[in-house]
């Protein structure tokens, strides 16, 4: 199983940058995937995670309240991928961002923050400062 993050890089505030994630060795479809990230020195946070395709809630996303409105998250289970798409950059946007896939439903997922997660892989930096 590898997951593997990437796009990051330095932007000014206010700028934007897509995060993409390849992931192999699973079928990405039955898992719910999204992001996390850690900033130096704190604690992981999540940011975005969206759902399995379950018939019931597909699709269906969360994001942490300092994303609303300015991250989108998405997926593409035909390649295997999962992106990010953030806008409006703020220099506390600054971490290093890391996806995950769980079998587990995205609401229990977002809602742990200390949840063991079955897959994640190597992070991608982005720095946001002027």
């Amino acid at each position: 199983v590898q997951l593997q993050a990437f796009g990051g890089g330095s932007v000014q505030p206010g700028g934007s940058l897509r995060l993409s994630c390849t992931t192999s060795g699973f079928t990405l479809e039955n898992y719910a995937i999204g992001w996390f990230r850690q900033a130096s020195g704190k604690e992981r946070e999540g940011v975005a995670c969206i759902n399995r395709n379950d018939g019931i809630n597909d699709m269906l996303a969360y994001y942490v309240d300092s994303a609303k409105g300015r991250f989108t998250i998405s997926r593409d289970n035909m390649k295997n991928t999962t992106y990010l798409q953030m806008n409006s950059l703020k220099p506390e946007d600054t971490a290093v961002y890391y996806c995950y896939a769980d079998i587990t439903d995205a609401e229990r997922l977002f809602k742990d923050p200390s949840y063991d997660y079955e897959y994640w892989g190597q992070g991608t930096l982005v720095t946001v400062s002027s």
